[in-house]
């Protein structure tokens, strides 16, 4: 995923991998868009991750932060359909900024 998200190739925003925000750590951050992006793998369906994942999200979304959530399966099996929809909401939230 970073090679499609780093050097600014998502109409020109700037992603950082394994950003700190707030007291998470998430997998993809744009500051500009206050988006991130998780990637699960199939280990993270095996302990109480989800109730983290709950909490992790419900706090973002408190700071404004929009936040996707993709599979491993579908970043190696579908990674043409993860990329429309990370740049659908791109240009949302773009919108949304006034950016």
């Amino acid at each position: 995923m970073w090679a499609y998200l780093k050097g600014k190739q998502m109409h020109g925003f700037d992603f950082h991998r394994q950003r700190p925000v707030y007291q998470f750590i998430v997998d993809f951050f744009c500051c500009e868009l206050y988006l991130a992006i998780e990637l699960d793998g199939y280990t993270h369906f095996l302990d109480k991750t989800s109730e983290k994942d709950l909490e992790k999200e419900k706090r973002l979304c408190e700071l404004g932060i929009r936040l996707l959530r993709f599979r491993d399966e579908e970043i190696y099996h579908d990674i043409d359909n993860v990329l429309r929809a990370i740049e659908t909401v791109v240009i949302e939230q773009k919108e949304k900024a006034g950016l």
